[in-house]
């Protein structure tokens, strides 16, 4: 069962006082910052699966900036704007970068909660998605170039032969080399491999490893 957090942006220390009050009440574990600095600090401290409520508006780095740093890093935190007051172009550029909401100040308590539910589900999926390419990027890590190189093609639907005429190679010798890749992902036939692999794509996980 994984710990949920909120950790909370805002320069005004009346309205995060009062954020954190309610989240609490509501049975989150809230950590609160007064500045995008502050909880750019204690990243290493960051514990999914977790949402970010943060101000649009303040000094120093922005909520904006705050999300650009975020981008920077590769770290993945469904966000939640709030603000007061905001150009139309910033909340523009807000949920272009992956925002899944923005609240105007004074908001209704209940959306908020919304919007918090909503960002921990999807850094649930998120993490069973890393969980899932992990392991993928393990089974494939025991492939050799050739093999994993006949796999690639295989994923793109390519047969024996018509693999065999790409890469110059008798279609026998692929197909020994199927039974290895099958092997070593741990399934016994293509339609087990497809499965395994579906919705992610093996060219990507390769660069990771």
């Amino acid at each position: 069962m994984f710990q949920e957090h909120v950790y909370l942006v805002d320069d005004n220390s009346e309205v995060r006082f009062h954020l954190k009050d309610l989240l609490v009440q509501k049975g989150y574990n809230v950590n609160d910052f007064d500045g995008a600095q502050a909880f750019i600090d204690g990243l290493e401290k960051l514990s999914h699966p977790c949402v970010l409520v943060v101000d649009m508006r303040m000094p120093d780095l922005s909520g904006l900036d705050l999300q650009h740093q975020l981008k920077l890093r590769h770290i993945v935190i469904p966000t939640i704007f709030i603000s007061g007051e905001s150009h139309h172009q910033e909340i523009i550029d807000a949920m272009k970068s992956g925002a899944i909401e923005f609240l105007w100040k004074p908001f209704q308590s209940e959306h908020l909660i919304a919007a918090i539910d909503r960002g921990l589900a999807l850094d649930v999926q998120h993490i069973h998605i890393q969980e899932r390419k992990s392991k993928l990027q393990s089974l494939q890590a025991e492939l050799s170039p050739r093999e994993n190189e006949i796999f690639l093609l295989i994923y793109k639907g390519l047969g024996n032969k018509e693999i065999g005429v790409k890469l110059g190679i008798f279609s026998d010798t692929v197909k020994k080399h199927r039974a290895h890749i099958l092997e070593k992902m741990q399934v016994t036939n293509l339609h087990e491999l497809l499965q395994l692999w579906d919705g992610i794509d093996p060219a990507e996980t390769q660069k990771l490893i």
